[in-house]
C-alpha cells in the first residue's frame, strides 16, 4: 500500500493510477446548521432536522443524512482527488454503506484505494478505474464507504508494458 502526494492528482491521467495506491486527504467541518438545511430539502426526517425532536431518536441527537455525508465525500474527492484534465465521469457506485451517525461537529476526511482498472476494448482513449472509497470522523472510524468506478482518459492511445 502506497501513499500519493495529494499535489499530483490534479494532473493525473489513466496511466498515473496504480493498483494498491492509498491516498487520505479532506478536512470537512459538520455544521447543524448544514444537517437541518440538507434534510430540510432531501431528507426531512426529525432526527436530521430538529434537534429536539432528535433527541428521543435512536441516535440520541441531530444526526446529518447519509446522503449529506455521501455528498461531503463527493465533494473531498473533486477538490481533492478527481483530475480535472482526465476525469469523464462514472457510471456507477456499488455497496454503498453508512456505518456510523455524522454528528454536528464531526470533521470528516476520505480515504481511497485504487482496486483495479482496466483500458477501454472499445475506446482505447480511456480507462476504467475502480476505487474503494471512504468517509472518516476525526476518531479516525469509517463513517460511509462505497465502491466506485471513474472513467479517466489515457495520456496515450498505446497500452502500457503491463497491457493497460
Amino acid at each position: 500500500m502506497s501513499q500519493i502526494p495529494a499535489a499530483s492528482f490534479k494532473t493525473r491521467y489513466f496511466e498515473d493510477y496504480r493498483v494498491g495506491e492509498v491516498a487520505e486527504f479532506g478536512d470537512y467541518h459538520i455544521t447543524s446548521e448544514e444537517i437541518i438545511d440538507f434534510a430540510k430539502r432531501y431528507d426531512p426526517q426529525l432526527f436530521h432536522t430538529d434537534p429536539e425532536a432528535a433527541k428521543q431518536s435512536s441516535f440520541g441527537g441531530l444526526v446529518a443524512s447519509g446522503w449529506m455525508s455521501a455528498g461531503v465525500l463527493m465533494r473531498l474527492l473533486v477538490e481533492h482527488y478527481v483530475s480535472p484534465v482526465a476525469s469523464m465521469g462514472s457510471p456507477g457506485v456499488d455497496e454503498l454503506r453508512w456505518h456510523k451517525p455524522v454528528k454536528p461537529g464531526d470533521r470528516l476526511h476520505a480515504r481511497v484505494e485504487v482496486v483495479g482498472k482496466r483500458r477501454s476494448q472499445s475506446k482505447p482513449d480511456r480507462g476504467l478505474i475502480h476505487f474503494v472509497q471512504q468517509g472518516l470522523n476525526q476518531q479516525g472510524e469509517i463513517v460511509i464507504s462505497f465502491k466506485g468506478m471513474g472513467m479517466y482518459r489515457c495520456r496515450s492511445l498505446e497500452p502500457g508494458p503491463d497491457g493497460i
